[in-house]
């Protein structure tokens, strides 16, 4: 039986609940709002002799014991697949669009990930890279591996792990959403796609002062000092000179009201006051 085919859980030394999965190890972290999940890897000994100092800080959302164990469980079920793969080392004698490659592990025939001193992805052979889908498919064959890899794991599924095709559809339905809803036949709602919300924030405040920069003002307290331009729009060179760029425009909004959110700050202008007064952005012409 592999090493990988079950978690092992146990309690560290501190109490908390903690799993080995092979060399990763996962601990239940006590947090200000109820419990964490943080990662190790190769850990020595066994779980009781763990301790919070073996552990790093993986900033994850919220869990609870049952979603812990599922966690642990989903990435046990990866490892037992992942060995299954057949997932070979070769020699890395590609310079790739991120450096020469260090690390190279084919996935398959014409398919190759590859790592370099900074980053890494995919290089398809010509006859794969036809397979990928038209609205995804990169000329030359590379696939970063932050969100162009996506590409590869949807369209070649047997090559992947249950994980790691579920986290290929999260970064299709965030980034690329056009693609998502081909592969599914379906629309996103508001809320299920950050790029898709992104669009009809764009298309629903075009015409309408959004905050580009903000600051704690030092002449009105109590207020916020923002810098608006209409749909939000950046200039395209930020050094171009005054008049190159959209038209800026500056507001004060009262402290209590003001809440970047998550595609940025609309002003009220029947709330927010039109401000042409001393500035505490640098460089500002006052």
């Amino acid at each position: 039986m592999s090493i990988f085919s079950s978690a092992r859980y146990g309690r560290t030394r501190d109490g908390w609940l903690a799993a080995r999965v092979g060399e990763q190890a996962f601990a239940m972290v006590p947090h200000e709002t109820g419990y964490h999940l943080v990662k190790a890897w190769g850990l020595p000994g066994p779980i009781e002799d763990w301790c919070s100092a073996d552990f790093h800080d993986g900033r994850n959302a919220p869990v609870d014991e049952q979603r812990f164990r599922a966690l642990v469980e989903e990435w046990a079920t990866h490892c037992r697949q992942l060995a299954g793969l057949g997932r070979r080392s070769i020699q890395p004698r590609v310079v790739t669009p991120w450096g020469p490659s260090h690390i190279a592990v084919a996935y398959g025939v014409g398919i190759v990930s590859h790592q370099t001193a900074s980053h890494g992805g995919f290089a398809l052979s010509a006859e794969r890279n036809a397979a990928i889908p038209a609205s995804l498919r990169t000329k030359d064959g590379f696939y970063e591996e932050d969100c162009a890899w996506a590409a590869v794991a949807i369209t070649f599924p047997d090559l992947f792990t249950d994980l790691e095709r579920r986290r290929a559809d999260e970064v299709l339905r965030h980034i690329y959403p056009d693609a998502w809803e081909a592969l599914h036949n379906t629309s996103l709602q508001p809320g299920q796609s950050r790029a898709r919300d992104r669009q009809r924030f764009d298309a629903d405040n075009g015409d309408r002062w959004v905050v580009i920069s903000a600051i704690l003002s030092n002449q009105h307290p109590g207020y916020i000092e923002c810098i608006a331009t209409l749909g939000g729009r950046r200039p395209s060179n930020p050094g171009a000179n005054a008049g190159q760029g959209p038209v800026e425009r500056r507001f004060l909004v009262a402290e209590e009201r003001y809440d970047m959110r998550l595609h940025g700050f609309v002003i009220d202008e029947d709330e927010d006051l039109p401000y042409d007064g001393p500035s505490s952005f640098v460089g500002w012409s006052e």
